[in-house]
């Protein structure tokens, strides 16, 4: 149950004219808007310098499709925080942030519009593969918002947020946080004038929102630091003058041909489509869960059926990236967001990536300095996983945690030997155990790990509650999951790893014997750590 529920509302309140825009909302803009700029930074820099796209492509069509299609996304998101605030009454209602989904950002760069831009020698073909993968994740996620809400009522909360919580830590605390150290004057300055705002409750003169001073403070230490010889957070007068060329006014035109033009390479995009689609079911839910736990319930099924409409409209105006339910709701909530800084956001990104001002932000703004805005909403998102469940389920969270652990070291690994101009398996799984890597392991752990959390979530949290036919219908989920390689694999197929899929179907019938004949503890508390001393039983 959401707090908006537990609290009686008004009669008087009820139907009351939401105000759109209050004083938090200038914390919320500068820090989602912040994030929003990094992955647009990112995304603008894949572009150029991985897939060698021109100029034309890139700032005269990608980026204001993206522009159009962040827009149309947060202005919808900000109108269900309308709906939501008039029907109960409430005041603090917070939109959902949305924008391009970043692990997706990666995916379809490095796994379709990089290798076949490669093998044709031709990146608008890439272009054009990419544009067809989010054609088919677009009607995933439409017709997969008619599931979803089914598959959230089964699923424990700890589940949900647990895997969340993996991804959080995983894959937006990590770099952020080794990025502050490896500039650390930037970096960590940075780190306490956020912290000291957002969780310690410090205003700043003339209430100056603290996101905004950090990046002040960011570009004069980057800049002043280039006068005495520094160089730190690599700001140069040259980047900054070369940047200004792509100054100018571009407005998106439709790319339908260039979908149907990408359809040559439906069989590669859809290995890779269907589990990312399913992907985005299970991220949008949790995300929404993440959302109710912090007060506000926005109904799944319109939340999915948007983000698919949106990203189906920007794909059709020649976006190759998809949009997203953000995680960290709760972060911007806190820092007291609510309704006009998702709407000013959208407007925000339009006049960013129209008008050809990315291309300057990225010469102008170091990078480090906005990284502690990442690393705190990791740190919120992670902490909510253990403060809005049972305490008792936490064993049960921080096993959700590990497949996301054990992809984000695959990837190093993989990044690290590609550097080298080798790979895991052209080194063997023998000399990489020898030293203590258990690749393999990483491999089929890591594989669908936003999936394997939550099932391996959800079967611990019934354990703990002695719930064990619910427990073995998950592990029977997993089996059927992996059989496919919608988990423990890298790619869809029939017997993907089908030594895994035994393994659950194991798991399935021991739990579901412990429920007919197991005797069973009566004491609630989870067996504690030698030394201890358990509460006598009620």
């Amino acid at each position: 149950m959401s707090a908006s529920e537990m609290t009686p509302i008004s009669p008087a309140r009820m139907g009351m004219r939401p105000m759109i825009w209050t004083k938090g909302d200038w914390n919320a803009l500068f820090g989602f808007g912040t994030n929003i700029l990094v992955n647009m930074l990112v995304l603008t820099g894949l572009l150029q310098f991985v897939l060698k796209m021109p100029p034309e492509i890139v700032f005269g069509r990608i980026l204001p499709a993206v522009g159009l299609m962040m827009f149309l996304s947060t202005a919808y998101y900000a109108f269900l925080a309308w709906q939501l605030a008039k029907k109960t009454g409430r005041e603090d209602v917070c939109a959902l942030p949305s924008g391009i989904s970043v692990p997706h950002m990666f995916v379809v760069t490095f796994v379709i519009m990089l290798p076949i831009g490669a093998s044709t020698g031709d990146p608008v073909q890439g272009w054009e593969a990419g544009l067809v993968w989010v054609f088919f994740q677009s009607f995933i996620l439409m017709i997969g918002g008619f599931v979803a809400p089914y598959i959230r009522r089964i699923t424990p909360r700890a589940a949900l947020l647990g895997t969340l919580a993996g991804v959080s830590v995983a894959f937006i605390s990590m770099r952020p946080a080794f990025e502050i150290f490896t500039t650390p004057v930037i970096g960590l300055t940075c780190l306490a004038i956020i912290l000291a705002s957002w969780f310690g409750g410090v205003r700043y003169p003339k209430g100056i929102p603290a996101g905004l001073i950090a990046i002040a403070v960011g570009m004069i230490i980057a800049w002043g630091s280039n006068l005495f010889g520094l160089g730190y957070g690599g700001m140069s007068l040259e980047k900054l003058g070369a940047s200004v060329a792509n100054f100018g006014f571009e407005i998106p035109m439709p790319a339908i041909d260039h979908v149907f033009h990408g359809f040559k390479y439906l069989g590669v995009i859809l290995v890779t489509a269907i589990p990312f689609g399913i992907y985005d079911l299970v991220e949008a839910m949790d995300n929404v869960e993440s959302a109710e736990a912090a007060g506000d319930h926005y109904p799944t099924t319109r939340v999915l059926t948007a983000d698919g409409v949106v990203s189906l409209i920007g794909c059709l105006m020649g976006n190759p990236f998809i949009n997203a339910v953000y995680i960290g709701h709760p972060g911007w909530k806190s820092m007291g967001g609510r309704i006009g800084y998702s709407l000013a956001t959208g407007v925000a990104v339009i006049l960013l990536a129209w008008c050809g001002i990315i291309a300057v932000l990225l010469a102008l703004i170091p990078v480090v300095a906005i990284s502690p805005i990442l690393l705190y909403i990791g740190m919120l998102i992670g902490a909510q996983a253990f403060q809005t469940t049972p305490i008792k389920h936490a064993p049960a969270i921080v096993l959700a945690l590990t497949p996301h652990l054990a992809a984000w070291a695959k990837l190093l690994i993989d990044n690290s030997l590609a550097v080298a101009g080798t790979s895991a398996h052209a080194l063997g799984m023998e000399k990489l155990g020898a030293v203590g890597v258990l690749y393999h392991g990483l491999e089929i752990m890591g594989g669908g790990a936003i999936l394997v959390g939550l099932v391996l979530g959800a079967i611990g949290v019934f354990v703990i509650e002695r719930k064990f036919t619910h427990a073995a219908a998950f592990a029977l989920a997993g089996a059927v999951l992996t059989f496919f390689g919608f988990m423990h694999g890298e790619m869809v197929g029939i017997a993907v790893t089908p030594g895994v899929s035994l393994a659950y179907l194991v798991v399935a019938g021991f739990l579901f014997g412990c429920a007919k004949y197991a005797a069973v503890d009566t004491v609630d508390e989870a067996p504690m750590m030698e030394g201890a001393h358990p509460a006598p039983a009620e």
